[in-house]
């Protein structure tokens, strides 16, 4: 087992080390990308245009040899126009299905909240059941299957807000902010030197992980170690959340279940075989801040939902 775990820690160092290529100032939203692809789940992420998240993910489907497709979100969008439709070939008399963008492996929804519901909609049997069902024919997707959507936090106009159902299906929200001077700096003067956004292989970005090497990955992960104690603490946190003064509504069952999953995978990133309540702490944010409601009273007050989050954590007794 301990063998396993290094491995994963060691690949996980490979694996920042080659983003640092590319990406400048984005460590930790990179890093919450690579514990959700090896969770197997779905991220959010929330940042003002040119901030990298296209990047980032393109980094990330290079480092893994997935295949990656890129959809941007419009009003004009239609679910067909996503999942594919079918189509009748004369030579055959039959109808066979042309294939959407989403039969891929790490799917970027940019600018998900501006297409309409029945359009972001299209996404939900696709992210929780890996599968997509047409005209009463169920065709899987490509494993690992991964949906990153993008949204801009400041304009609203002309936009279709994501619902809660929808929401929860991702295991992560991630804030993707500016980057700090030194940073900028940094990515000023790659881009001085040639670099070139479009054509990562020109920066020598190696890939390192084939693609079906994710579920031998997340077998090992299934296998860490969570104590009882961790398993309380998670719900005493979750449960917290749900008695808050500052919240409508808490985090779900589902939400709880993603901090387990998500925190044994970042313990294996760090090298141990088991999780800390650390750990726990670590993801708590991410898994949480998309699914809380914030009453108005709190909004008010100037607070935001990780400033709830840290209060909620704070009220819970760590387990020794």
């Amino acid at each position: 087992m301990n063998e396993s775990i290094n491995r994963i820690q060691t690949l996980y160092q490979h694996l920042r080390q080659e983003a640092d290529k590319v990406l400048v100032g984005l460590e930790e939203p990179f890093e919450l990308l690579v514990v959700a692809l090896l969770t197997g789940g779905h991220v959010l992420l929330e940042g003002v245009p040119g901030t990298a998240k296209t990047l980032m993910a393109k980094t990330l489907a290079h480092l893994v040899q997935a295949k990656f497709t890129r959809i941007q979100f419009t009003p004009d969008l239609m679910p067909s126009d996503i999942l594919g439709t079918s189509v009748f070939d004369i030579s055959t008399s039959q109808f066979h299905l042309k294939k959407g963008p989403i039969f891929t492996q790490l799917l970027l929804a940019d600018e998900i909240n501006r297409a309409p519901a029945k359009t972001q909609s299209a996404l939900l049997e696709a992210m929780e059941e890996r599968q997509i069902n047409l005209e009463g024919k169920r065709h899987p997707l490509d494993s690992p299957f991964m949906v990153i959507a993008t949204q801009n936090p400041i304009e609203y106009e002309g936009t279709y807000p994501l619902p809660e159902a929808q929401l929860d299906r991702f295991l992560f929200k991630v804030l993707v902010p500016y980057a700090p001077l030194e940073a900028e700096v940094e990515v000023l003067r790659r881009y001085h030197n040639g670099f070139d956004a479009h054509d990562l292989a020109s920066s020598g970005l190696q890939a390192l992980l084939p693609a079906n090497g994710v579920a031998q990955i997340r077998q090992v992960i299934q296998k860490i170690i969570v104590e009882d104690g961790i398993l309380t603490y998670i719900a005493q946190i979750t449960a917290a959340s749900r008695q808050s003064p500052d919240l409508t509504l808490g985090a779900s069952a589902r939400a709880a279940t993603h901090v387990l999953l998500s925190a044994k995978t970042y313990a294996a990133l760090q090298g141990r075989d088991f999780v800390t309540p650390d750990d726990v702490k670590t993801v708590v944010p991410p898994v949480f801040r998309h699914r809380i409601l914030l009453k108005p009273e709190a909004e008010i007050e100037g607070l935001d939902a990780d400033a709830v989050i840290q209060r909620v954590l704070g009220q819970v007794e760590v387990p020794r």
